[in-house]
């Protein structure tokens, strides 16, 4: 096969393509550059289908430590577990791609993109999306269809498409938004924080401007999607035959299962647990098997399973599109109940006990100083980067009735932290110096946890007294399409979002939006669609913020919250706070049970502990030790003679402290003629004595006795 290279300069991004030169006996692989950026994206395909009913799609973006001329930190000097970014990304290549796999196709397929030379300006997401695009288009799976993504930042009235990572670092929006010709696939969406007049971060998005920028990003990826299949199609592999499973369904069995059993399906549905629903359908499937043996009918207990599932799913869809009725009772645009419970852990600084309907999550906040901040690096930066904003979203098995082991956070709980992350972090105070970390255990599950997450996690931050611009909910909106027909569903739970065709996640305060996620399963969605999902999705925002604010308003504060004192000394007086060798500090935090952080270049100091009285303490010693005036040190005159004070007695000489209240040294060679070998047979600390200036140099003094000089 000969090197193929393809160049393309599409919505302000150039980009290199060269196939056929590396990976060969992959189904299709792409060096694709841009910049100085190098990736590889290679796919491979195994043909034999799983038994399973879905595609095992697995997506692996790995940065590779070299790329930025970087030597792997630690004790194993090679790459290991991915990083936080790395499984991000993984994700939302994963997201943008899966929709482009016809229905049936169930045989396992990898698509690996590497990292191999980074570059400080180039978006690794956006390369990341069309390298792994590329090289499934040109494969030999039989997918020609390509994607676009695109990025969109805004700089005052500026909106910039695929902005550099130096203008998304001023942007005020991040919004990426993947897609082929006009469908969206995917949407990820966060404000950045900015500061308003009162020092906090208030950023939020209008939901009728936002469906605006997704309209320009829209036709942006149509020009890209476009150019792309037009210049990848020549290059394309001839594609193997993999037959896809076809979804055919048993209509005798439907038939028989829709006139028997109708109501028993009703009656499953109508339990919304997930665990609760899953044992109803169990005690049905066996009730219609042991039925079809006793009537001499062939029972096959997977095709029972899957024709059930199939009549279940119309049911529940069915009762969406032509009655306006949804499987628990709900109207489409209502909201579950809500309860509400603060500060309910007595040894944590802040806690909420947030539920809505079969969803409940117990989020719990805990502040710190600036060194207890997250240390992380990036493959764009050189230098390594902390954060002080975390968000850790645990999910065990037993909120959805599973025993299941507790193991390290994967993909799905990583994503579902980075959402909540995403969403209250601009209204945090731009200017907070401290570190603040937020854990959401979920107790129950049953559909939009990670919204739960974003609720409670705002009034848990209230709870702690951390300043926040607003509080923030979150909502998850649902879609059931068929043909022409659709219906927008608000506040959905795990049936809607199963059986259903999107998930749309929508955050933010009573101003706007501050986070939003999609992930649609249709193979893309019109903007009227959108718009309509974002509007109703602005009504449940509002309500449940309507809920929260009552929350709020009786909340009590939390017993374990410690007094903070922030205060500024002159910046000179920094060094007496801390002291010869930290001593001052020690003895300051020892004697007043307290932590401090100081800020060297403003005068900074930062005073927290459990005891009122022994803060407003310690700061009261702190500004009496910057109250004092600064010393001067006198220029000496060398040869003259200077009344001291013997402040300390070493083994090298004595310590004199000089009239102007600098210490001096003076040597044990310059004491006196003769050879001194104890000086504490001559000397106590407080004698007084009489030295002779030597020599100075800045602060430096040498000293001598008049023995030494006679």
């Amino acid at each position: 096969m000969q090197e193929k290279i393809i160049e393309l300069e599409v919505n302000n991004i150039q980009e290199i393509y060269e196939f056929d030169k590396i990976a060969k006996q992959a189904s299709g692989a792409v060096m694709y550059r841009q910049g100085k950026a190098v990736l590889i994206a290679a796919v491979a395909v195994d043909e034999k289908a799983v038994d399973e009913d879905f595609l095992p799609l697995t997506v692996q973006y790995i940065e590779k430590s070299y790329a930025s001329s970087k030597i792997p930190g630690g004790f194993i000097k090679r790459e290991t577990k991915p990083g936080d970014f790395e499984t991000l990304t993984s994700r939302i290549i994963d997201r943008s791609l899966r929709p482009l796999f016809p229905t049936g196709f169930h045989y396992p397929v990898t698509i690996t993109v590497m990292v191999v030379s980074s570059d400080s300006e180039v978006d690794m997401q956006i390369a990341g999306l069309h390298a792994a695009s590329s090289a499934l288009f040109v494969s030999d799976i039989d997918i020609r269809t390509a994607i676009g993504a695109v990025r969109v930042g805004t700089v005052g009235d500026d909106i910039i498409i695929n902005p550099t990572l130096s203008q998304q670092a001023k942007s005020e929006l991040d919004l990426l938004v993947v897609g082929s010709g006009s469908d969206v696939l995917m949407i990820e969406m966060r404000t950045m924080a900015t500061e308003d007049e009162n020092g906090h971060s208030a950023n939020e998005f209008n939901e009728e401007a936002l469906v605006e920028v997704i309209a320009m990003a829209s036709e942006a990826i149509d020009k890209a999607s476009t150019a792309y299949t037009k210049a990848f199609v020549s290059v394309a592999r001839e594609p193997i035959e993999l037959g896809l499973v076809e979804d055919k369904i048993d209509e005798e069995l439907y038939n028989y299962i829709e006139s028997n059993y109708a109501q028993g399906v009703s009656d499953a549905i109508s339990h919304m647990a997930k665990s609760e629903r899953s044992n109803r359908l169990k005690k049905l499937r066996t009730k219609i098997l042991s039925a079809l043996e006793e009537s001499g009918k062939e029972a096959d207990k997977d095709l029972v399973t899957k024709v059930l599932e199939r009549y279940k799913k119309s049911v529940v869809r069915d009762m969406i599109l032509d009655k306006n009725i949804r499987a628990d009772g709900r109207g489409l645009d209502e909201v579950r109940d809500i309860s509400i419970e603060t500060n309910i852990l007595p040894s944590v600084h802040g806690s909420c006990l947030f539920t809505r309907g079969q969803t409940q999550a117990l989020v719990t906040v805990t502040l710190g100083d600036k060194k207890d901040s997250q240390m992380y690096e990036l493959i764009t930066s050189k230098n390594s980067l902390s954060e002080n904003f975390m968000v850790h979203y645990n999910f065990p098995g037993y909120s959805v009735g599973e025993a299941k082991f507790i193991g390290a956070p994967g993909r799905r709980e990583l994503g579902h932290g980075n959402l909540g992350k995403r969403a209250l972090e601009p209204t945090l105070d731009i200017n907070y110096d401290g570190t603040v970390r937020l854990v959401s255990e979920i107790l129950e599950s049953n559909g939009s946890s990670s919204m739960a997450t974003i609720c409670g996690g705002s009034l848990a931050m209230r709870g702690a007294e951390v300043k926040t611009s607003g509080l923030v909910a979150g909502i998850a909106m649902g879609l059931v399409m068929d043909g022409d027909r659709y219906a927008v569903l608000t506040d959905i739970m795990g049936l809607e979002d199963h059986d259903g065709d999107m998930d749309f996640k929508v955050a933010g305060t009573v101003n706007g939006i501050t986070a939003l996620q999609m992930d649609i399963k249709l193979g893309g969605i019109e903007l009227s669609v959108l718009k309509d999902a974002l509007s109703k999705a602005k009504n449940g925002k509002n309500h449940i913020l309507g809920i929260m604010s009552q929350a709020e308003s009786g909340m009590k504060k939390s017993e374990a919250l410690p007094t903070t004192e922030q205060f500024n000394i002159h910046p000179s007086k920094i060094v007496d706070i801390i002291g010869k060798a930290g001593a001052t500090i020690r003895e300051i935090i020892e004697k007043f049970e307290v932590s401090i952080d100081l800020d060297r270049d403003v005068g900074g100091v930062k005073l927290s502990g459990e005891d009122e009285t022994k803060v407003a303490q310690a700061k009261a010693h702190i500004e009496t030790l910057a109250s004092t005036p600064v010393k001067t040190q006198m220029v000496y005159k060398v040869g003259e003679k200077y009344n001291g004070k013997v402040k300390r007695i070493v083994d090298f000489g004595l310590f004199v402290e000089m009239p102007d209240g600098f210490d001096a040294l003076l040597h044990i060679s310059k004491v006196a003629k003769e050879r001194v070998n104890n000086l504490s047979e001559r000397y106590s600390e407080g004698d007084a004595i009489t030295v002779v200036v030597m020599e100075q140099k800045g602060k430096k003094v040498e000293l001598a006795t008049e023995d030494y000089l006679a």
